[in-house]
């Protein structure tokens, strides 16, 4: 508990529109605090400026009451810390709090002893000089939502707790999971909580370049490198200095790179493609990829070495499939958006189409998901999105097998097939549809190409060990 000046009491000024919650704030501080704090109510935020104006106090403000984050940035004052507060907590919120002058955040309901330790540290200066990303807002925000992520399930729970933890840490974090699952995104988070946001995050998706492109984008390249340099040009990873380089897909990098990188990992340090000079930087790193690391290992496409220089604080991400409690609240979410980008109607699901979505298997996990419920809200007329927009959406983003000879018949109505067989047939016909092109397929089924080739990959080696 921080120590505060013997001059008071100090004056706290609780801004609610909420009569019930004024008291109990006033309540809580007048009952645990000593009397080291008096606290006053106002129910507006003319009320409050007036209040202020005849004298310094702690602000405790509901963002609400005060007209959101345009009425806290008018109140928020650095000689007076204030403390925002919401009901509707997430970690948005409370960053966009603290950028907008807030000294601190804490969610509703509010606990006695969180406040208080607050009260003491704002009194005591310390918000004012400490980091945004030192300061224990995350933990006690509400674990349903977190961080840009969607999800009450034990399993995200489990996620939200370990990038809470592993943000504050220098380590490399090394991220798997399917396409789909939200890699960058829980990149993003963690860069976020770690430190001041003006802190430089830059990706690099590994898959998506050649060797010689790639090896320019991480590290940048010196003039007359290869033609078309015509000058210096930095990469990610300069780039990214003092802040977080973000290398998605990176089982994918050439083998070759990956030697360079590990130089880069151990040391800090780099020459440009083409260059001489030798530059230093200091990056937080985080990796992440959709396959398997040792089966990638095991084949001579990652190297061992760097996988266990990025695998320090490593984070799984299981697909949507293994979290089906989280699939309605993701839909909700995304329909009330793309309702209101799309300017429709649309308010929730009939319980049809509620058991649909909830019993869809996802292979293109939460970003299949996003897409079909756009689709679905562009495709119904009513307030209820019902089980035939969820079909008929489902439907469109995957492609018609064209049938031929050797097409399979299709299984017998009420017929049941494991998971990996129904997974292969969608694939198989998927690429077949689209003429044998990976990349029309992997876009089709709104999955990653690499995806495709490593499935594929894993189904003929079964065949090549029997023979």
């Amino acid at each position: 508990m921080v120590a505060i000046p013997s001059t008071g009491p100090f004056g706290v000024l609780i801004v609610d529109a909420d009569a019930a919650e004024r008291r109990s704030l006033a309540g809580l501080i007048s009952a645990r605090a000593g009397g080291r704090f008096l606290p006053r109510c106002c129910a507006t935020p003319a009320e409050a400026l007036a209040t202020l104006a005849r004298g310094d106090a702690v602000v405790i403000a509901d963002i609400e009451s005060i007209g959101g984050l345009g009425g806290l940035a008018e109140m928020a004052d650095a000689a007076r810390p204030l403390i925002a507060t919401s009901a509707s907590a997430s970690l948005k919120t409370a960053i966009s709090a603290v950028k907008c002058g807030a000294a601190d955040f804490l969610p509703k309901p509010i606990g006695a002893r969180a406040l208080i330790e607050r009260l003491e540290a704002a009194v005591a200066g310390r918000l004012a000089h400490t980091p945004a990303a030192a300061k224990p807002i995350a933990a006690d925000i509400p674990r349903t939502d977190f961080a840009g992520f969607i999800g009450r399930s034990a399993a995200m729970q489990a996620v939200y707790e370990q990038i809470r933890r592993v943000a504050p840490s220098r380590a490399p974090v090394f991220i798997t999971g399917e396409s789909g699952t939200g890699k960058e995104l829980c990149a993003e988070s963690i860069h976020d909580l770690a430190g001041p946001a003006e802190r430089p995050f830059v990706a690099i998706n590994c898959s998506a370049l050649p060797r010689e492109l790639m090896e320019s984008e991480v590290f940048g390249h010196v003039r007359g490198a290869f033609t078309g340099a015509i000058g210096d040009r930095p990469g990610a990873a300069e780039i990214a200095d003092g802040g977080t380089l973000f290398l998605d897909e990176i089982a994918d990098m050439d083998i070759g790179l990956q030697a360079k990188l590990l130089r880069f990992v151990q040391s800090g340090s780099f020459r440009p493609l083409g260059g001489t000079a030798v530059k230093h930087v200091d990056v937080r790193l985080v990796s992440a990829t959709n396959r398997d690391p040792t089966a990638e290992i095991a084949a001579g496409r990652f190297r061992a070495d760097l996988f266990y220089r990025l695998h320090v604080l490593p984070i799984h991400l299981l697909p949507l499939r293994e979290r089906r409690e989280d699939v309605l609240r993701l839909a909700e979410a995304f329909l009330a958006r793309f309702a209101a980008e799309e300017r429709r109607n649309a308010t929730g699901f009939d319980r049809a189409a509620a058991e649909v979505l909830e019993c869809h298997p996802w292979p293109g996990n939460v970003r299949q998901l996003e897409n079909v419920i756009r689709r679905a809200v562009v495709l119904s007329d009513g307030t209820r999105v019902t089980a035939e927009s969820v079909h008929a959406a489902i439907g469109a983003g995957e492609p018609a097998a064209t049938p031929g000879p050797a097409a399979e018949a299709p299984a017998p109505a009420g017929s049941l097939a494991p998971w990996a067989d129904q997974e292969r047939r969608i694939i198989e016909d998927a690429v077949s549809a689209c003429h044998g092109s990976i990349s029309r397929a992997a876009a089709a089924l709104e999955i990653s190409p690499s995806t495709i080739y490593r499935k594929r990959q894993s189904w003929s080696e079964p065949a090549r060990k029997r023979a």
